[in-house]
């Protein structure tokens, strides 16, 4: 039983240790510039976001579209 305890206790040192570190390696610098958007960027990426979205699903229509029926329309120009 203490064993187990043992290893409980050197677990949560490493997940402490590696907490206190957050803030100061790699990534420190970009979580302390990190910042809340302000309403009007906040609408601007969900706007460009949205147009993303239907742009991509319009071509993956168009895709499938091309590939179901598409091919006749191309047969029709050759014959």
């Amino acid at each position: 039983m203490p064993e187990i305890l043992e290893k409980g206790w050197n677990v949560q040192r490493r997940i402490e240790e590696r907490a206190k570190r957050l803030g100061k390696g790699r990534y420190g610098r970009v979580l302390k510039m990190a910042r809340k958007p302000t309403p009007e960027e906040y609408s601007k990426v969900v706007m460009i976001t949205g147009l993303g979205l239907l742009f991509i699903g319009f071509l993956g229509f168009f895709i499938y579209w091309f590939m179901k029926y598409g091919y006749r329309y191309i047969e029709n120009l050759f014959r």
